[in-house]
Protein backbone atom coordinates (compact mmCIF):
# COMPACT_ATOMS: atom_id res chain seq x y z
CA UNK A 1 0.00 0.00 0.00
CA UNK A 2 1.10 3.50 -0.59
CA UNK A 3 -0.25 6.92 0.14
CA UNK A 4 0.41 10.62 -0.02
CA UNK A 5 1.84 12.25 3.05
CA UNK A 6 -0.52 13.76 5.58
CA UNK A 7 0.15 17.46 5.88
CA UNK A 8 -0.56 19.24 9.13
CA UNK A 9 -0.87 22.95 8.36
CA UNK A 10 -0.88 25.56 11.07
CA UNK A 11 -3.16 28.49 11.54
CA UNK A 12 -1.86 32.03 11.84
CA UNK A 13 -2.82 32.09 15.52
CA UNK A 14 -0.73 28.99 16.11
CA UNK A 15 2.32 30.68 14.67
CA UNK A 16 1.74 33.82 16.71
CA UNK A 17 1.39 31.77 19.90
CA UNK A 18 4.59 29.85 19.23
CA UNK A 19 6.40 33.02 18.24
CA UNK A 20 6.06 34.38 21.78
CA UNK A 21 8.85 32.03 22.70
CA UNK A 22 12.31 33.11 21.68
CA UNK A 23 15.69 31.52 21.43
CA UNK A 24 16.66 33.64 24.45
CA UNK A 25 14.25 31.74 26.73
CA UNK A 26 14.20 28.29 25.04
CA UNK A 27 16.84 26.13 23.46
CA UNK A 28 16.56 25.85 19.65
CA UNK A 29 15.23 22.31 20.02
CA UNK A 30 12.61 23.26 22.60
CA UNK A 31 11.52 26.21 20.49
CA UNK A 32 11.12 24.01 17.41
CA UNK A 33 9.20 21.37 19.33
CA UNK A 34 6.90 24.01 20.81
CA UNK A 35 6.24 25.49 17.38
CA UNK A 36 5.55 22.09 15.86
CA UNK A 37 3.29 21.02 18.72
CA UNK A 38 1.27 24.22 18.71
CA UNK A 39 0.86 24.12 14.94
CA UNK A 40 -0.30 20.49 14.84
CA UNK A 41 -2.74 20.84 17.71
CA UNK A 42 -4.27 23.90 16.06
CA UNK A 43 -4.90 21.90 12.88
CA UNK A 44 -6.43 18.95 14.73
CA UNK A 45 -8.86 21.28 16.47
CA UNK A 46 -10.70 21.85 13.20
CA UNK A 47 -9.72 18.78 11.19
CA UNK A 48 -11.16 15.96 13.35
CA UNK A 49 -14.86 15.89 12.48
CA UNK A 50 -15.40 12.11 12.47
CA UNK A 51 -14.51 10.05 15.53
CA UNK A 52 -12.70 11.17 18.66
CA UNK A 53 -9.00 11.67 19.37
CA UNK A 54 -7.25 12.00 22.71
CA UNK A 55 -3.59 13.05 22.76
CA UNK A 56 -1.56 13.07 25.96
CA UNK A 57 1.98 14.32 26.41
CA UNK A 58 4.13 15.87 29.13
CA UNK A 59 2.20 19.13 28.88
CA UNK A 60 -1.32 17.75 29.25
CA UNK A 61 -4.17 16.00 27.51
CA UNK A 62 -6.13 17.30 24.53
CA UNK A 63 -9.40 16.11 23.01
CA UNK A 64 -10.55 16.46 19.39
CA UNK A 65 -13.77 15.62 17.62
CA UNK A 66 -17.00 14.66 19.32
CA UNK A 67 -17.14 11.58 21.48
CA UNK A 68 -20.18 9.36 21.02
CA UNK A 69 -20.77 5.88 22.34
CA UNK A 70 -19.44 3.35 19.84
CA UNK A 71 -17.44 5.90 17.84
CA UNK A 72 -13.85 5.39 16.75
CA UNK A 73 -12.13 6.62 19.92
CA UNK A 74 -8.35 6.84 19.49
CA UNK A 75 -5.84 7.51 22.28
CA UNK A 76 -2.28 8.61 21.53
CA UNK A 77 0.33 8.87 24.26
CA UNK A 78 3.36 10.92 23.21
CA UNK A 79 6.46 9.45 24.87
CA UNK A 80 9.10 11.61 23.21
CA UNK A 81 8.46 15.18 22.10
CA UNK A 82 10.40 14.48 18.87
CA UNK A 83 7.02 13.09 17.78
CA UNK A 84 5.78 16.62 17.05
CA UNK A 85 8.75 17.40 14.82
CA UNK A 86 8.37 14.15 12.90
CA UNK A 87 4.67 14.77 12.24
CA UNK A 88 5.16 18.36 11.13
CA UNK A 89 8.09 17.64 8.84
CA UNK A 90 7.12 14.22 7.48
CA UNK A 91 3.38 13.72 7.96
CA UNK A 92 2.27 10.08 7.87
CA UNK A 93 5.86 8.94 7.30
CA UNK A 94 6.80 10.78 10.48
CA UNK A 95 3.97 9.10 12.38
CA UNK A 96 5.12 5.66 11.22
CA UNK A 97 8.68 6.43 12.34
CA UNK A 98 7.49 7.70 15.71
CA UNK A 99 5.49 4.51 16.21
CA UNK A 100 8.31 2.17 15.17
CA UNK A 101 10.86 3.67 17.55
CA UNK A 102 8.41 4.12 20.42
CA UNK A 103 8.02 7.90 20.43
CA UNK A 104 4.24 7.44 20.50
CA UNK A 105 1.95 4.71 21.79
CA UNK A 106 -1.53 3.96 20.46
CA UNK A 107 -3.35 2.50 23.43
CA UNK A 108 -6.50 1.72 21.45
CA UNK A 109 -4.77 -0.09 18.58
CA UNK A 110 -3.32 1.00 15.27
CA UNK A 111 -6.40 0.06 13.26
CA UNK A 112 -8.47 2.81 14.88
CA UNK A 113 -5.73 5.39 14.34
CA UNK A 114 -5.49 4.55 10.64
CA UNK A 115 -9.24 4.73 10.20
CA UNK A 116 -9.39 8.08 12.02
CA UNK A 117 -6.79 9.52 9.65
CA UNK A 118 -8.55 8.29 6.49
CA UNK A 119 -11.98 9.38 7.69
CA UNK A 120 -10.71 12.92 8.32
CA UNK A 121 -8.25 13.23 5.45
CA UNK A 122 -10.41 15.75 3.60
CA UNK A 123 -10.50 17.92 6.69
CA UNK A 124 -6.73 17.88 6.84
CA UNK A 125 -6.49 18.87 3.18
CA UNK A 126 -9.05 21.66 3.57
CA UNK A 127 -6.89 23.38 6.17
CA UNK A 128 -3.81 23.61 3.97
CA UNK A 129 -2.47 27.12 3.72
CA UNK A 130 0.75 28.97 3.13
CA UNK A 131 1.37 29.03 6.86
CA UNK A 132 2.47 25.36 6.83
CA UNK A 133 5.35 26.35 4.59
CA UNK A 134 6.25 29.13 7.02
CA UNK A 135 6.27 26.77 9.97
CA UNK A 136 8.22 24.09 8.14
CA UNK A 137 10.81 26.50 6.84
CA UNK A 138 11.22 27.95 10.31
CA UNK A 139 12.55 24.66 11.67
CA UNK A 140 13.66 22.64 8.63
CA UNK A 141 17.22 23.87 8.98
CA UNK A 142 17.33 22.56 12.54
CA UNK A 143 15.47 19.28 11.89
CA UNK A 144 18.45 17.14 10.88
CA UNK A 145 20.54 18.42 13.74
CA UNK A 146 17.78 17.36 16.17
CA UNK A 147 16.96 13.96 14.66
CA UNK A 148 19.50 13.12 11.98
CA UNK A 149 22.21 11.51 14.11
CA UNK A 150 20.28 10.26 17.14
CA UNK A 151 20.17 6.62 18.21
CA UNK A 152 16.51 6.56 17.23
CA UNK A 153 17.30 7.75 13.72
CA UNK A 154 20.12 5.25 13.40
CA UNK A 155 17.63 2.54 14.37
CA UNK A 156 15.26 3.70 11.62
CA UNK A 157 18.09 3.69 9.09
CA UNK A 158 18.88 0.09 10.03
CA UNK A 159 15.24 -0.96 9.73
CA UNK A 160 15.08 0.46 6.22
CA UNK A 161 18.14 -1.51 5.11
CA UNK A 162 17.07 -4.98 6.27
CA UNK A 163 16.52 -7.43 3.38
CA UNK A 164 13.79 -9.49 5.03
CA UNK A 165 14.76 -13.12 5.53
CA UNK A 166 12.96 -16.29 4.52
CA UNK A 167 12.55 -17.13 8.20
CA UNK A 168 10.63 -13.91 8.77
CA UNK A 169 8.13 -14.72 6.03
CA UNK A 170 7.76 -18.31 7.19
CA UNK A 171 6.57 -16.89 10.50
CA UNK A 172 3.42 -15.28 9.10
CA UNK A 173 2.65 -16.57 5.59
CA UNK A 174 0.56 -19.62 4.76
CA UNK A 175 2.21 -22.95 3.98
CA UNK A 176 2.14 -22.02 0.27
CA UNK A 177 4.10 -18.86 1.21
CA UNK A 178 1.95 -16.58 -0.91
CA UNK A 179 2.79 -12.95 -0.06
CA UNK A 180 -0.36 -11.57 -1.70
CA UNK A 181 -4.07 -11.15 -1.19
CA UNK A 182 -5.98 -14.36 -0.40
CA UNK A 183 -9.56 -14.98 -1.58
CA UNK A 184 -12.02 -15.79 1.21
CA UNK A 185 -15.27 -17.70 0.75
CA UNK A 186 -18.17 -18.68 2.98
CA UNK A 187 -16.18 -21.79 3.89
CA UNK A 188 -14.08 -19.46 6.08
CA UNK A 189 -16.96 -17.13 6.93
CA UNK A 190 -16.16 -14.61 4.18
CA UNK A 191 -14.04 -11.48 4.43
CA UNK A 192 -15.13 -10.83 8.04
CA UNK A 193 -15.26 -14.41 9.26
CA UNK A 194 -12.31 -13.98 11.60
CA UNK A 195 -13.99 -10.99 13.26
CA UNK A 196 -17.40 -12.62 13.60
CA UNK A 197 -16.44 -16.22 14.36
CA UNK A 198 -12.73 -16.08 15.07
CA UNK A 199 -9.88 -17.44 12.96
CA UNK A 200 -9.58 -21.21 12.53
CA UNK A 201 -6.51 -23.33 11.71
CA UNK A 202 -5.91 -23.68 8.00
CA UNK A 203 -8.24 -20.88 6.91
CA UNK A 204 -5.43 -18.82 5.35
CA UNK A 205 -4.06 -21.87 3.56
CA UNK A 206 -7.52 -22.58 2.09
CA UNK A 207 -7.98 -18.97 0.99
CA UNK A 208 -4.54 -18.77 -0.63
CA UNK A 209 -5.02 -22.07 -2.45
CA UNK A 210 -8.37 -20.75 -3.73
CA UNK A 211 -6.59 -17.62 -5.00
CA UNK A 212 -3.98 -19.65 -6.87
CA UNK A 213 -6.62 -21.84 -8.49
CA UNK A 214 -8.72 -18.79 -9.39
CA UNK A 215 -5.76 -17.21 -11.18
CA UNK A 216 -4.81 -20.39 -13.01
CA UNK A 217 -8.39 -21.04 -14.14
CA UNK A 218 -8.57 -17.47 -15.43
CA UNK A 219 -5.35 -18.18 -17.32
CA UNK A 220 -7.15 -21.12 -19.02
CA UNK A 221 -4.21 -23.46 -18.48
CA UNK A 222 -4.40 -27.15 -19.31
CA UNK A 223 -2.03 -30.10 -18.85
CA UNK A 224 1.11 -29.61 -20.92
CA UNK A 225 0.73 -25.83 -21.15
CA UNK A 226 3.80 -23.69 -20.51
CA UNK A 227 3.44 -20.77 -18.11
CA UNK A 228 5.73 -17.75 -17.72
CA UNK A 229 5.64 -16.04 -14.33
CA UNK A 230 7.22 -12.72 -13.38
CA UNK A 231 7.82 -12.68 -9.61
CA UNK A 232 8.42 -16.16 -8.22
CA UNK A 233 7.90 -15.47 -4.58
CA UNK A 234 8.72 -18.78 -2.93
CA UNK A 235 7.26 -20.86 -5.75
CA UNK A 236 3.72 -21.24 -4.42
CA UNK A 237 1.88 -20.64 -7.68
CA UNK A 238 4.44 -22.49 -9.80
CA UNK A 239 4.23 -25.57 -7.59
CA UNK A 240 0.43 -25.65 -7.72
CA UNK A 241 0.38 -25.06 -11.47
CA UNK A 242 2.67 -28.04 -12.04
CA UNK A 243 1.14 -30.32 -9.39
CA UNK A 244 -2.58 -29.69 -9.87
CA UNK A 245 -2.78 -28.44 -13.47
CA UNK A 246 0.01 -30.42 -15.13
CA UNK A 247 1.83 -27.34 -16.45
CA UNK A 248 5.45 -26.48 -17.16
CA UNK A 249 6.56 -23.23 -15.49
CA UNK A 250 9.39 -20.75 -15.99
CA UNK A 251 9.40 -18.24 -13.14
CA UNK A 252 11.60 -15.16 -12.61
CA UNK A 253 12.90 -13.60 -9.41
CA UNK A 254 15.59 -11.08 -8.43
CA UNK A 255 16.04 -12.52 -4.94
CA UNK A 256 18.73 -15.13 -4.33
CA UNK A 257 17.07 -16.03 -1.03
CA UNK A 258 13.70 -16.59 -2.68
CA UNK A 259 15.23 -18.61 -5.51
CA UNK A 260 17.04 -20.86 -3.06
CA UNK A 261 13.99 -21.59 -0.92
CA UNK A 262 11.68 -21.90 -3.95
CA UNK A 263 13.96 -24.51 -5.50
CA UNK A 264 14.15 -26.35 -2.19
CA UNK A 265 10.36 -26.47 -1.97
CA UNK A 266 10.03 -27.49 -5.63
CA UNK A 267 12.43 -30.37 -5.06
CA UNK A 268 10.52 -31.48 -1.96
CA UNK A 269 7.36 -31.58 -4.12
CA UNK A 270 9.17 -33.69 -6.72
CA UNK A 271 8.55 -31.09 -9.43
CA UNK A 272 12.08 -29.99 -10.35
CA UNK A 273 11.64 -31.39 -13.87
CA UNK A 274 8.59 -29.17 -14.45
CA UNK A 275 9.59 -25.82 -12.89
CA UNK A 276 12.61 -23.65 -13.67
CA UNK A 277 13.42 -20.71 -11.38
CA UNK A 278 15.47 -18.00 -13.12
CA UNK A 279 17.45 -15.33 -11.26
CA UNK A 280 16.64 -12.79 -13.95
CA UNK A 281 15.22 -9.32 -14.51
CA UNK A 282 12.07 -9.48 -16.63
CA UNK A 283 13.68 -7.09 -19.12
CA UNK A 284 16.39 -9.68 -19.80
CA UNK A 285 14.26 -12.63 -20.87
CA UNK A 286 16.13 -14.68 -23.50
CA UNK A 287 15.37 -14.88 -27.22
CA UNK A 288 14.20 -18.48 -26.89
CA UNK A 289 11.22 -17.27 -24.87
CA UNK A 290 9.70 -15.70 -28.00
CA UNK A 291 6.16 -17.04 -28.63
CA UNK A 292 6.94 -19.99 -26.32
CA UNK A 293 4.22 -19.68 -23.65
CA UNK A 294 0.52 -20.47 -23.42
CA UNK A 295 -0.07 -18.25 -20.40
CA UNK A 296 1.53 -15.43 -18.46
CA UNK A 297 0.90 -14.88 -14.75
CA UNK A 298 2.19 -12.27 -12.32
CA UNK A 299 0.91 -11.90 -8.75
CA UNK A 300 1.50 -8.50 -7.11
CA UNK A 301 4.82 -7.84 -8.80
CA UNK A 302 3.72 -4.87 -10.94
CA UNK A 303 3.99 -2.57 -7.92
CA UNK A 304 7.77 -2.77 -8.40
CA UNK A 305 7.87 -2.06 -12.14
CA UNK A 306 7.36 1.72 -12.19
CA UNK A 307 4.96 3.71 -14.35
CA UNK A 308 7.50 4.52 -17.07
CA UNK A 309 8.13 0.79 -17.61
CA UNK A 310 4.56 -0.50 -17.92
CA UNK A 311 4.63 -0.40 -21.73
CA UNK A 312 7.91 -2.32 -21.82
CA UNK A 313 6.54 -4.87 -19.37
CA UNK A 314 3.57 -5.70 -21.57
CA UNK A 315 5.68 -5.55 -24.73
CA UNK A 316 7.79 -8.37 -23.30
CA UNK A 317 4.70 -10.32 -22.23
CA UNK A 318 3.45 -10.02 -25.82
CA UNK A 319 6.87 -11.18 -27.05
CA UNK A 320 6.78 -14.32 -24.89
CA UNK A 321 3.19 -15.43 -25.49
CA UNK A 322 1.96 -17.49 -28.40
CA UNK A 323 0.07 -15.55 -31.05
CA UNK A 324 -3.20 -17.47 -30.53
CA UNK A 325 -4.99 -19.02 -27.57
CA UNK A 326 -2.80 -17.32 -24.98
CA UNK A 327 -3.87 -15.60 -21.76
CA UNK A 328 -2.42 -12.96 -19.42
CA UNK A 329 -3.42 -12.70 -15.75
CA UNK A 330 -1.86 -9.99 -13.58
CA UNK A 331 -2.77 -8.87 -10.09
CA UNK A 332 -1.58 -5.74 -8.33
CA UNK A 333 -2.33 -3.45 -5.45
CA UNK A 334 -3.60 -0.33 -7.19
CA UNK A 335 -4.65 3.25 -6.66
CA UNK A 336 -8.15 4.33 -7.65
CA UNK A 337 -7.86 6.38 -10.82
CA UNK A 338 -8.44 9.64 -8.92
CA UNK A 339 -5.37 9.00 -6.77
CA UNK A 340 -2.97 7.60 -9.35
CA UNK A 341 0.11 9.52 -10.41
CA UNK A 342 3.28 8.40 -12.13
CA UNK A 343 5.18 10.22 -9.38
CA UNK A 344 4.45 9.02 -5.86
CA UNK A 345 6.10 10.73 -2.91
CA UNK A 346 8.10 8.83 -0.31
CA UNK A 347 5.95 7.41 2.46
CA UNK A 348 6.16 4.54 4.94
CA UNK A 349 5.75 1.90 2.24
CA UNK A 350 8.30 3.32 -0.16
CA UNK A 351 10.89 4.04 2.52
CA UNK A 352 10.64 1.06 4.87
CA UNK A 353 8.97 -1.74 2.91
CA UNK A 354 9.40 -1.45 -0.86
CA UNK A 355 11.81 1.31 -1.92
CA UNK A 356 10.98 2.89 -5.28
CA UNK A 357 7.69 1.03 -5.57
CA UNK A 358 4.80 2.66 -7.44
CA UNK A 359 1.17 1.59 -7.32
CA UNK A 360 -0.47 1.57 -10.75
CA UNK A 361 -4.14 2.11 -11.47
CA UNK A 362 -6.21 -0.46 -13.32
CA UNK A 363 -6.67 2.01 -16.19
CA UNK A 364 -2.92 2.67 -16.43
CA UNK A 365 -2.26 -1.08 -16.74
CA UNK A 366 -5.02 -1.63 -19.31
CA UNK A 367 -3.69 1.25 -21.41
CA UNK A 368 -0.13 -0.07 -21.15
CA UNK A 369 -1.24 -3.56 -22.16
CA UNK A 370 -2.89 -2.12 -25.26
CA UNK A 371 0.12 0.02 -26.13
CA UNK A 372 2.82 -2.52 -25.30
CA UNK A 373 1.15 -5.30 -27.28
CA UNK A 374 0.23 -2.97 -30.16
CA UNK A 375 -3.38 -3.98 -29.79
CA UNK A 376 -2.74 -7.72 -29.71
CA UNK A 377 -4.31 -8.15 -26.25
CA UNK A 378 -8.06 -8.01 -25.59
CA UNK A 379 -9.29 -7.16 -22.10
CA UNK A 380 -11.21 -10.19 -20.87
CA UNK A 381 -11.84 -9.45 -17.20
CA UNK A 382 -11.40 -6.94 -14.35
CA UNK A 383 -11.83 -7.92 -10.71
CA UNK A 384 -11.28 -5.89 -7.55
CA UNK A 385 -10.16 -8.08 -4.64
CA UNK A 386 -9.62 -5.21 -2.18
CA UNK A 387 -12.31 -6.45 0.22
CA UNK A 388 -10.30 -9.65 0.71
CA UNK A 389 -7.06 -7.93 1.75
CA UNK A 390 -7.87 -6.68 5.27
CA UNK A 391 -8.59 -10.21 6.53
CA UNK A 392 -5.42 -11.47 4.84
CA UNK A 393 -3.44 -8.78 6.65
CA UNK A 394 -5.13 -9.51 9.98
CA UNK A 395 -4.22 -13.16 9.69
CA UNK A 396 -0.61 -12.30 8.84
CA UNK A 397 -0.51 -10.08 11.93
CA UNK A 398 -1.82 -12.87 14.18
CA UNK A 399 0.70 -15.35 12.83
CA UNK A 400 3.58 -12.91 13.12
CA UNK A 401 2.69 -12.28 16.78
CA UNK A 402 2.40 -16.00 17.48
CA UNK A 403 5.42 -17.29 15.55
CA UNK A 404 8.14 -14.64 15.26
CA UNK A 405 10.73 -14.74 18.02
CA UNK A 406 13.90 -12.80 18.53
CA UNK A 407 15.95 -16.02 18.41
CA UNK A 408 14.62 -16.78 14.91
CA UNK A 409 15.35 -13.41 13.36
CA UNK A 410 18.80 -12.77 14.91
CA UNK A 411 20.19 -15.65 12.85
CA UNK A 412 19.85 -13.38 9.82
CA UNK A 413 20.28 -10.02 11.57
CA UNK A 414 22.60 -10.16 14.60
CA UNK A 415 21.92 -6.47 15.32
CA UNK A 416 18.40 -7.45 16.40
CA UNK A 417 19.82 -9.05 19.53
CA UNK A 418 19.36 -5.57 20.99
CA UNK A 419 15.87 -5.55 22.50
CA UNK A 420 15.14 -2.02 21.29
CA UNK A 421 16.24 -2.84 17.74
CA UNK A 422 14.05 -5.94 17.72
CA UNK A 423 11.05 -4.06 19.14
CA UNK A 424 11.32 -1.40 16.42
CA UNK A 425 11.68 -4.09 13.74
CA UNK A 426 8.56 -5.90 14.92
CA UNK A 427 6.55 -2.68 15.20
CA UNK A 428 7.37 -1.98 11.55
CA UNK A 429 5.45 -5.08 10.53
CA UNK A 430 2.60 -4.35 12.92
CA UNK A 431 2.35 -0.91 11.36
CA UNK A 432 2.37 -2.34 7.83
CA UNK A 433 -0.54 -4.68 8.49
CA UNK A 434 -2.67 -1.96 10.12
CA UNK A 435 -1.71 0.74 7.59
CA UNK A 436 -2.45 -1.39 4.54
CA UNK A 437 -5.57 -2.92 6.08
CA UNK A 438 -7.12 0.48 6.67
CA UNK A 439 -6.22 1.61 3.17
CA UNK A 440 -8.00 -1.33 1.54
CA UNK A 441 -10.97 -1.19 3.92
CA UNK A 442 -11.58 2.51 3.25
CA UNK A 443 -11.09 2.37 -0.53
CA UNK A 444 -7.90 4.41 -0.36
CA UNK A 445 -6.20 1.66 -2.35
CA UNK A 446 -7.58 -1.25 -4.35
CA UNK A 447 -6.35 -4.64 -5.56
CA UNK A 448 -7.10 -5.58 -9.16
CA UNK A 449 -6.84 -8.75 -11.19
CA UNK A 450 -6.77 -8.13 -14.93
CA UNK A 451 -7.17 -10.83 -17.57
CA UNK A 452 -6.26 -10.39 -21.23
CA UNK A 453 -6.63 -12.79 -24.14
CA UNK A 454 -5.26 -12.61 -27.66
CA UNK A 455 -7.20 -10.61 -30.24
CA UNK A 456 -9.97 -12.70 -31.80
CA UNK A 457 -9.55 -15.48 -29.21
CA UNK A 458 -12.78 -16.66 -27.62
CA UNK A 459 -12.89 -17.05 -23.83
CA UNK A 460 -14.96 -20.26 -23.80
CA UNK A 461 -16.76 -22.47 -26.27
CA UNK A 462 -20.06 -20.66 -26.71
CA UNK A 463 -21.76 -22.01 -29.87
Amino acid sequence: MSSSCINFPASSSAIKTASRFSLHTLSPRSWAVSLARTSILAVLDSAITIGHLTISDSEGTHYYGKYQKGCNDVHLNVINDAFWLRILMSGDLGFSEAYMIGDVEVSTGLKGAMHLWLENESGMADTLSSTVAKVSSAISGLYNSFLGQTRSQARLNAIASYDQSNELFKAFLSKEMMYSCALWSEAEGGVRGDLEMGPTPGDLEAAQRRKIHHVLRAARVRPGHRILEFGSGWGGLAIEAARSFGCEVDTLTLSKEQKSLAEERIKEAGLECHIRVHLLDYRDIPAEFEKAFDAFVSIEMLEHVGAKHYNTYFKLVDFALKSRDATVVVTSSTFPESRFSGYQAEDFMRKYMWPNSCLPSATALITAAQTGSQGRFTLEGVENHAAHYPRTLREWGRRLEANLTQDVIVKDYPALRDINEYAAFKRKWEYLFAYAGAGFAKGYITCHMLTFIRQNDTPVRCD
